[in-house]
């Protein structure tokens, strides 16, 4: 993902402000590779900024994926995760807990069968792995 500084750039650059909302936002998703949701932002930001509401939220980082600076994921943990790194990758899920992480996948070009495919155009490709984290899977440790 971009700075904060290189964010601020890019939306005024599209003619939108840089205002201390987005700011903010722009602050809580720079190097967090948690894949937040909109209520994990809106709980980082408040903290500092308590008149934020949860609806600023969801609007800044709903231009943000419009504009293709984080990437909007649908991995099946109940809310929709923001995820700042828009290279291609994949994603491990853990069932219990719902932390997701990045993985790279030696085989990039996964493809379905031509025949199941039919006159589908393939235009990318997710992979998610779902299973148990470390700290799931041996709750002892």
């Amino acid at each position: 993902m971009k700075s904060p500084a290189e964010m601020t750039e890019a939306f005024r650059a599209r003619g939108l402000k840089a205002t201390p909302q987005r700011l903010a936002i722009f602050e809580a998703l720079h190097g967090n590779g948690m894949h937040p949701s909109a209520e994990a932002v809106f709980e980082a930001v408040s903290a500092e900024m308590p008149t934020i509401s949860l609806r600023t939220v969801y609007s800044v980082l709903g231009e943000l994926a419009e504009h293709g600076e984080i990437l909007q994921l649908d991995l099946g943990t109940g809310a929709a995760r923001f995820d700042p790194r828009t290279d291609p990758h994949h994603h491990l899920v853990c069932v219990d807990c719902g932390v997701v992480r990045d993985v790279s996948v030696d085989h990039p070009d996964v493809r379905p069968d031509p025949a199941d495919g039919e006159g589908f155009r393939i235009t990318g490709t997710e992979i998610v792995f779902r299973g148990q984290c470390a700290t799931c899977a041996d709750p002892d440790n």
